[in-house]
């Protein structure tokens, strides 16, 4: 199954860029992670120690960014939008305010329950079903993270006893065009999962030469007759110190 964008490349630089609007902030922690739930940013925004130390502003009003201390060092977090254009927008955004490393964790739909099976998934690729990634690297229908990035994913799971599963990711800009055949193709190609934004945060950590860690829980699967939500009204909320503290791991270890 072949993605539909074919783009010509138009190497220059961009009309727009983050420092155009943005303004470093000093003493801007390096390591930066970000998720997409709200419920997982406010548990550990209200933790003791941690403050505000920017915000990034869209349309739908301003998202603060916080500094918590954390293993004799700092680290700045955030609650990223969903979708992979306001997603990366905000990336770009936290990247010209300081922030040198980043990880990101969220939730995915299941494409295959029996490869899963309740555990952590490590993406080995990603199929580039989005917009927002051909802008910044060349078409090709799939992009790899680095392999160090991987290992050291991989390392901090095994050191805090994490079990996890390794397989590819299928980003998409349309949940409600999610259509049997595509899930089974992907499927059938070797993703585990799919959401709307790691190709696209993936491509342009590529072209920034910037270090991007993420991985992925299960939430609702997409693996059976029907569609099943599980939990995924639950935001990751009754995992948030699992993937906040391997999030922190990772931050600290690459």
């Amino acid at each position: 199954m072949k993605t539909v964008f074919y783009r010509k490349e138009r190497p220059g630089r961009a009309f727009i860029n983050p420092t155009d609007t943005v303004v470093p902030v000093s003493d801007f922690p390096n390591i930066c992670v970000s998720t997409y739930s709200r419920k997982i940013i406010e548990k550990f925004a209200a933790l003791e120690g941690v403050e505000v130390i920017s915000h990034l502003y869209t349309a739908n009003g301003a998202i603060p960014i916080y500094k918590i201390p954390y293993g004799g060092s700092e680290i700045a977090f955030y609650m990223s939008p969903v979708g992979a254009p306001a997603c990366v927008s905000c990336f770009e955004e936290a990247a010209a305010m300081g922030a040198e490393k980043f990880v990101f964790f969220g939730c995915c739909g299941i494409l295959n329950d029996e490869a899963v099976e309740n555990r952590l998934i490590i993406p080995t690729g990603v199929i580039r079903d989005e917009g927002t990634s051909y802008h910044y690297l060349p078409p090709t229908e799939e992009l790899q993270p680095d392999s160090h990035s991987t290992e050291v994913l991989k390392s901090c799971m095994e050191k805090y006893g994490f079990p996890y599963a390794c397989g590819k990711i299928w980003t998409t800009d349309a949940i409600y065009r999610e259509t049997p055949q595509e899930i089974a193709a992907w499927k059938e190609a070797g993703c585990i999962g799919v959401e709307m934004e790691y190709s696209a945060l993936l491509a342009a950590a590529a072209y920034r030469n910037l270090p991007l860690i993420q991985f992925f829980y299960g939430a609702d699967s997409l693996d059976n007759p029907t569609w099943q939500p599980r939990d995924l009204t639950d935001w990751g909320l009754s995992g948030a110190e699992t993937y906040m503290t391997l999030a922190f791991a990772c931050g600290l270890a690459m």
